[in-house]
């Protein structure tokens, strides 16, 4: 399945989000959230973030968020070739 979301475009996302504990709100946890997803707009990780933001208690500090290039065709590279004499 991966690859065929590849095709269209999607790339691995890796977020890394902090909030706030809910019994101690000075307290950061972290979660880490991965799926393939379309840059730069990300609606899947927009679509979890919403779901948070109405199922879970602990209110959102900050989300970083990382992708992965897109898939290119494979590129050959030929090593140079030393004469010797």
């Amino acid at each position: 399945m991966s690859l065929a979301l590849q095709l269209k475009d999607y790339r691995l996302t890796t977020a890394e989000i902090l909030y706030h504990m809910p019994d101690h709100p000075g307290l950061l946890q972290t979660f880490v959230w991965q799926e393939y997803d379309l840059a730069p707009q990300f609606p899947e990780l927009r679509r979890f973030l919403a779901f948070w933001h109405r199922e879970i208690e602990g209110r959102l500090h900050s989300v970083r968020v990382a992708a992965g290039g897109s898939i290119r065709p494979p590129s050959v590279r030929h090593p140079a070739l030393l004469m010797m004499h």
